[in-house]
């Protein structure tokens, strides 16, 4: 899942207990979802194809924690890479490619993983059941990451978005931006190879730097308004950003931000955990 942008003080924390111990293996990746025909709306995306981005301005839902039929108007959603894409509309799937899923531990090799002086896993501080991932050895990470994105063109998704690209930052000196930057550029470029469009998720301090060297076709963005961060997005990639917002982070209301013209065309709120209309914690607001 996601996290909120300000990590600074959960990284302070961290540094004293962090020491570099990594080594080489290979284990073969976690199988990805078969396409589901019955909800998927076009067939995969072939190399031979431009990827398509998502339609500027269209209002988009963020299903990442769980599936359920787009809302009246909706025309792209995003869904983890292990689920169906929607029918009707643009797809979107999430790939959390630099660190782990959580209850995924074990489906990755214990050496392409950062540890600290006791050998454990070192997790990211926000969320402790996400281990991160050694972008120090972009190849190895590629080839596990590499068939999920290929599970995603094949399920029928149009685009791909990576999540947790600044995890160098939660790290101490042990990763740098060079490391995780090499291995985006493998995974925009496999995304690519597959006909897909390939989405940066959050990080805004590096936008512009993951367009230009890494070949990011647009941005998804969470609290990019509470945090007073669109600019940095929307300078980047123009009207091509998807925007969530998340009511415990807002300090003014929905009605006022809705109303702002500097802000992303397609921007929604959405509780916290991203759950499915069935859960009365459930919140999708849009400004239309």
């Amino acid at each position: 899942m996601d996290r909120p942008s300000l990590r600074g003080l959960a990284a302070a924390l961290l540094l004293a207990s962090l020491a570099l111990s990594s080594t080489a293996c290979t284990a073969a990746p976690t199988t990805p979802p078969a396409p589901d025909t019955s909800s998927a709306t076009a067939t995969p995306n072939t190399p031979s194809q431009q990827p398509a981005l998502p339609p500027v301005g269209a209002l988009f839902d963020y299903q990442l924690g769980g599936a359920y039929p787009p809302p009246p108007g909706v025309e792209i959603v995003t869904r983890d890479r292990t689920v169906a894409p929607a029918a009707g509309v643009y797809n979107i799937c999430y790939v959390n490619a630099f660190q782990t899923q959580p209850g995924e531990l074990d489906t990755w090799p214990s050496d392409l993983l950062l540890h600290d002086a006791d050998g454990d896993p070192i997790h990211d501080p926000d969320w402790p059941d996400e281990a991160i991932v050694d972008t120090r050895r972009p190849d190895a990470v590629a080839a596990i990451v590499g068939p999920w994105i290929d599970g995603c063109a094949a399920a029928g998704y149009n685009a791909v978005e990576f999540d947790n690209l600044d995890t160098y930052t939660r790290t101490g000196d042990l990763l740098s931006r060079d490391d995780n930057l090499a291995l985006a550029r493998l995974l925009v470029a496999r995304a690519h190879d597959d006909g897909l469009a390939a989405g940066q998720k959050n990080a805004a301090e590096d936008a512009a730097l993951l367009h230009e060297q890494a070949g990011f076709d647009f941005a998804i963005t969470e609290e990019c308004v509470a945090y007073d961060e669109c600019g940095a997005y929307t300078d980047v990639y123009g009207e091509h950003v998807l925007a969530i917002e998340y009511p415990d982070t807002l300090t003014d209301p929905w009605s006022e931000v809705c109303a702002r013209a500097d802000l992303p065309a397609s921007l929604i709120l959405r509780d916290r955990d991203l759950v499915t209309p069935d859960r009365k914690d459930y919140v999708f607001e849009t400004c239309r």
